[in-house]
């Protein structure tokens, strides 16, 4: 029997088990992090140069994993750190998360339990003029009604120096094909409106094998992330199920590697200017 089906991200628990999953699965934290480390630091280092104090910005900032990683090259400044996070486990983690950190003392965290459109509508109404030197959207588009809409926004927030990060599953993944939006989609906004940006592709692959067998519960799990559906085994129909599974298993989008099914899941990261 077949019931409505609702957004996985409505049911925190699921959420955090199901993403839980995806990263034991998949190399994407592994390819996310060596670029955040590695990378990233050299193509931040000219923002808000000669500033005393950095405005940052992290939409849909989950657990604070990704944020507290991330490492400026300006050690001598104080910074600025709006969140914004519509769930509140989730910035509960992230608050227990920075207390168990050292050496965080030169941020001052301002916590916002909001939606990005939320956060936007909030600030257009207070008619805040605040600029960002640096905003950071990863893995969240997926979630937004109009993703070029927000994507543009958050884009008139930057200082004169400010870069935007957006990392998004690539159009060169096995994403590309379906309805979610890829980094591909973001570029043709982009390139529409003249703006400036750097484009970078992370190879990354998940192992979705237990998808296929049917009742095992690692295997529902992982369909809930990768359809965004809460219980999608037990309530999608039987043909939208069954397209869902040949889609994810199609060689345009996966490869049989000794015996296991392994998805193309490579990430696209662009890092934007400003609006000139």
């Amino acid at each position: 029997m077949s019931y409505a089906m609702r957004s996985l991200v409505e049911d925190d628990n699921r959420y955090l088990k199901s993403f839980r999953l995806f990263l034991e699965c998949s190399s994407e934290h592994q390819c996310m992090q060596d670029f955040i480390h590695v990378i990233l630091p050299d193509i931040l280092a000219s923002i808000g140069e000669g500033k005393a104090n950095l405005n940052v910005m992290g939409v849909g900032s989950g657990a604070g994993e990704k944020d507290t990683k991330l490492r400026l090259k300006h050690l001598a400044v104080t910074v600025d750190n709006q969140v914004v996070e519509p769930s509140a486990q989730q910035l509960h983690l992230y608050k227990v998360l920075v207390s168990q950190k050292p050496n965080l003392d030169y941020i001052k965290f301002t916590w916002n339990k909001m939606t990005a459109t939320e956060f936007e509508k909030d600030w257009r109404e207070k008619n805040y003029t605040k600029k960002m030197d640096f905003i950071h959207m990863i893995q969240m588009l997926y979630y937004v009604k109009d993703p070029c809409a927000t994507v543009s926004f958050y884009q008139s927030l930057l200082d004169k120096k400010g870069k935007l990060l957006i990392i998004l599953v690539s159009d060169e993944s096995g994403w590309g094909n379906s309805h979610s939006v890829t980094t591909g989609d973001i570029k043709t906004y982009l390139d529409s409106k003249t703006v400036s940006y750097q484009s970078y592709e992370l190879p990354s692959q998940i192992d979705i094998t237990e998808c296929f067998t049917e009742g095992d519960q690692r295997g529902e799990l992982l369909l809930d992330f990768l359809t965004e559906v809460f219980n999608f085994s037990g309530t999608a129909p039987a043909g939208l199920k069954a397209r869902a599974l040949e889609l994810l298993r199609h060689p345009d989008c996966s490869k049989e590697v000794e015996g296991r099914v392994i998805f193309n899941n490579t990430l696209g990261v662009l890092v934007v200017d400003p609006l000139q």
